[in-house]
């Protein structure tokens, strides 16, 4: 359901005619929410240190968390102390309203994205669906904390931002109409908000907006055991796969899984692929029993502790495939013209590898 929906997205079609009604509706509580904020009657809260929200306008993945890997990346090699904020999507519905995610909590408790984001980027990482209150709790922790990042939280008009980077991919805006016709969560402006970056995660662009361009790479693969154990991936591990004349099988629970098989064959594998909905729990395992080699992204890692799989005498290998960005080096400058001064003048130029 939720892949046929985002691919009605893609066009005018009949569903999307059956639902626009019901977008007029969502449009009409935007534009009502939007004019609350503008004439001060409801107002963001104040933080004691800058936020970069890291957003996107469209419903669903479109690259939101390795963007956060690279706006953190950016600040610790500036020698600034970064922290995370979530809502955490996937948590438990009694999980904690707010809570530190830590290298052992449990994806189903803090979440898969900030989990991964914990274990790769080892900087503090706080969820809950209030946001500010997920900030208060991260500054209170940590005051070493000097810069927040929020991974999403576009909309959640609550949290203050310095400066915000807003991602697109390939689908650009879709057939252009809101929720639940067409996939955005709030209308496309003519120009960008103030102290706003585009990225897109695309081989070019696809809106209007001016922005930097991003490419997801496969740098390699890494046994399960390695990857929880913070080693990199090889692409030695990765030739050695492709070589098999057996399909390995591979497994995405992500919001855009083919794009993740694509760049699975693009890499010379022959794979079963095995499209799982997003935020996937793994409560038990999707492939087959006999499977001898399984693929998986970072996310659905996060979900597979080695230690889980031996106790169950689960035989299958099993790989992760981490992708990062790599985005184009005139990022970096037009990040650094949003952020306050203080934190601008210090990003380096170098490495744009996410």
């Amino acid at each position: 359901m939720e892949q046929a929906l985002q691919r009605a997205w893609l066009r005018r079609g009949p569903v999307s005619l059956a639902l626009w009604p019901l977008s007029l509706l969502f449009r009409a509580v935007v534009v009502l929410r939007a004019a609350l904020y503008h004439w001060r009657v409801w107002v963001p809260q104040a933080l004691p240190v800058p936020v970069v929200v890291v957003g996107n306008l469209m419903a669903g993945g479109v690259g939101k968390t390795p963007t956060v890997m690279a706006v953190v990346r950016r600040l610790q090699a500036a020698g600034h102390h970064p922290g995370i904020i979530s809502r955490g999507h996937g948590r438990r519905q009694d999980a904690a309203a707010v809570m530190e995610v830590l290298p052992n909590t449990p994806a189903s408790e803090g979440g898969d994205e900030p989990l991964l984001l914990r274990l790769r980027l080892g900087v503090p990482v706080f969820v809950g669906a209030d946001r500010v209150a997920a900030a208060r709790a991260a500054l209170a922790a940590h005051p070493e904390i000097d810069i927040l990042v929020s991974d999403d939280g576009l909309q959640h008009r609550r949290l203050p931002r310095a400066a915000q980077v807003v991602v697109f991919d390939d689908r650009g805006v879709g057939n252009g109409w809101l929720l639940p016709a067409g996939p955005l969560r709030e209308p496309l402006t003519a120009h960008p908000p103030p102290c706003t970056v585009v990225l897109y995660n695309a081989p070019q662009a696809s809106t209007a907006w001016p922005g930097h361009l991003a490419t997801r790479q496969l740098a390699g693969l890494a046994p399960l055991v390695d990857w929880w154990a913070g080693q990199a991936a090889t692409s030695a591990s990765l030739l050695n796969l492709a070589a098999s004349p057996t399909p390995v099988w591979a497994a995405a629970g992500v919001s855009q899984p083919e794009r993740f098989f694509g760049m699975l064959r693009a890499a010379g594998l022959t794979i079963t692929p095995l499209a799982l909905s997003d935020h996937h729990d793994y409560a038990t395992l999707p492939w087959p029993a006999d499977a001898s080699d399984v693929i998986v992204t970072e996310k659905d890692a996060v979900k597979l502790r080695p230690e889980r799989l031996a106790a169950s005498g689960s035989t299958p290998r099993i790989w992760v495939a981490p992708l990062d960005f790599q985005i184009d080096a005139a990022f970096d400058a037009a990040l650094q013209a949003v952020l306050p001064l203080r934190f601008s003048t210090r990003i380096p130029d170098g490495d744009t590898t996410a």
